[in-house]
This record gives structure tokens, C-alpha cells and sequence, in this order.
């Protein structure tokens, strides 16, 4: 819309850009978001979503969370959210690839899953390793995704060429524990898997 001298205000102009879509991404009505922490005690309190998220996120549709012990499928690989496996991954650094409904089951909780290329040269894999062993972080390779790395959080996601990009640490910085996680600050212990190093 136009203002009397025909020019469009702030006010009126419609929010675009990666920024805008994660200020209106919310929690879905279809997710859960009550459940006992995987240790029993109180969860950690959930973070806001960051005003100026790394350049080239991709937030995606809510869906629901639900734990299914049968076969789930996701439209996306590495998936960003949706059902998973009533047990989560336990958060660190792996060699060999985790399965899928593990990994989101443990986003629900507010993990960031970092995943890279197997292919990936090994000195750059050796950069990943200390996120491993950050809170509220997995690491793993993923055969057959399409960038050298990616991060994803609930809903989430961003490619990158490599693991020395910067907007990886601020992708982990910002979103683990993420208010978008409809059951953020459950922790990933005592689930599935063991992390090594």
C-alpha cells in the first residue's frame, strides 16, 4: 500500500527473506510438546529463534512428532522434522551413519544434527569432531546428501560447501535448544548409540 505521497511505508510492506520465515515459524498445533526429559530431571529452557539467522536457511512446514515404532518415511534427506522412533540418539560425534528416526527424535529435543559427506576430505571431518562433543549436538556422516555439509535443527536446515563455512558455528550457536523444537530441552543421553572420541 501507498501512503499520500505514494511511497510504501515499513509498516505496510510485507516481511520477506529467510529472516521474516523463521519469525513466523511457530511451534505446530499437530506437535506434541509434553514429555518427561530423557533424564527424568527438568528440561533446559528453550532459546529464542536468532533476528538474523545464517544467510541461506531453509525453514520448513510443521508437521507432527509422534513416536512410531513402524516403518517412517521422510520427504526429506537429511529429514528437518516430522514422526520418529521412540527412542532418540544419544548427542556426540559418529564415524558411521545413524539412522534417521533416531536423529529426529533427538532434534525434537533441540539437537542440531550436523551431517556431512563421507567423501568429505579428512582433514575437515577432523573440524567437525569438536562438535560432537558440544551439548545438544550429533555428528555423523550421511551417504547421498547433496551438499559437503548440512545443519539441521527442528525444521531447519542449511547446506554448506564445507566444514570451515562460519555459518555452521552460528547455525549451532543459534539453534540448538530452539524454541521451534516442540519438546526443546529434553537433552539426548541415555538413547540410542555411542558416540566415539
Amino acid at each position: 500500500m501507498e501512503d499520500a505521497g505514494g511511497e510504501t511505508t515499513a509498516a505496510e510492506q510485507m516481511e520477506s527473506g529467510e529472516a521474516a520465515e523463521l519469525a513466523r515459524a511457530e511451534i505446530g498445533k499437530r506437535e506434541i510438546t509434553n514429555m518427561l526429559p530423557a533424564d527424568g530431571k527438568q528440561p533446559d529452557a528453550a532459546r529464542p529463534l536468532p533476528e538474523d539467522p545464517p544467510q541461506g536457511i531453509e525453514v520448513y512446514p510443521a508437521t507432527t512428532n509422534r513416536t512410531l515404532k513402524g516403518p517412517i518415511e521422510y520427504g526429506r534427506k537429511p529429514p528437518t522434522n516430522g514422526d520418529h522412533d521412540p527412542l532418540w540418539q544419544n548427542c556426540g560425534f559418529y564415524e558411521q551413519p545413524i539412522r534417521d528416526r533416531h536423529a529426529v527424535h533427538s532434534m525434537d529435543h533441540g539437537v542440531v544434527w550436523i551431517t556431512y559427506r563421507p567423501d568429505l576430505p579428512r582433514r575437515q571431518i577432523a573440524s567437525l569432531r569438536p562438535y560432537g562433543s558440544e551439548n545438544y549436538v550429533i555428528v555423523s556422516p550421511y551417504p547421498g546428501q547433496d551438499a559437503p555439509v548440512i545443519a539441521t535443527s527442528w525444521r531447519v536446515q542449511l547446506e554448506l560447501n564445507g566444514a570451515d563455512d562460519p555459518r555452521l558455528e552460528q547455525f549451532v550457536d543459534e539453534f540448538r535448544i530452539s524454541e521451534l523444537a516442540p519438546l526443546s530441552g529434553n537433552r539426548c543421553v541415555l538413547g540410542v548409540g555411542t558416540p566415539v572420541g
